[in-house]
């Protein structure tokens, strides 16, 4: 006589093995990718990809040994793309620059233009030639048709009425 073994569908069949070996998956991806959400999640799937392919299991004696092996599999896969990631992570900068960085630059400028404003008009014309264009001493004189020692002179006393006015910027 032929014991008839029951024929369980994929819900009763996944509700059984949920509440007897859950835990126990858990654990063995919790060991494998070290992070419990993630070994949580590794589980849930391998119980979905079990319900979904329940008719083509060969041997549903064999569902616990399936599910281990889906988990194992899958904390692999995890731990691949830990892995793959982690080597396209861009470097963090220490010294990168705050949200405000941006605002700090323009007020910076503004302030210094300011100061540039309030100088006299062959100074200004200097002192930006000079550090905004990077011309030389030379380029700077013939530019503005003046002699190379007019240019030293209205650059020194441009830069020294610049000091007091811009003593606070950082």
């Amino acid at each position: 006589m032929t014991t008839a073994r029951p024929t369980w569908d994929a819900d009763t069949a996944v509700e059984e093995l949920y509440a007897g070996h859950y835990r126990q998956l858990v654990r063995l991806s919790v060991l494998l990718v070290r992070d419990r959400e993630t070994a949580e999640e590794v589980v849930q799937d391998a119980f979905v990809a079990m319900h979904g392919r329940w008719r083509s299991l060969r041997e549903p004696d064999k569902a616990l040994a399936y599910l281990r092996q889906a988990v194992v599999n899958r904390s692999r896969s995890v731990l691949r793309r830990r892995v793959v990631a982690s080597r396209y992570v861009p470097p963090v900068r220490p010294d990168g620059s705050g949200a405000d960085a941006d605002v700090l630059v323009a007020e910076r400028r503004t302030e210094v233009l300011d100061a540039l404003r309030a100088l006299p008009d062959r100074q200004r014309e200097v002192l930006a030639l000079r550090y905004y264009l990077d011309l030389s001493e030379a380029q700077i004189a013939e530019t503005l048709g003046i002699s190379r020692g007019a240019v030293k002179s209205h650059a020194s006393r441009g830069a020294a009425a610049l000091r007091p006015l811009l003593k606070d910027l950082p």
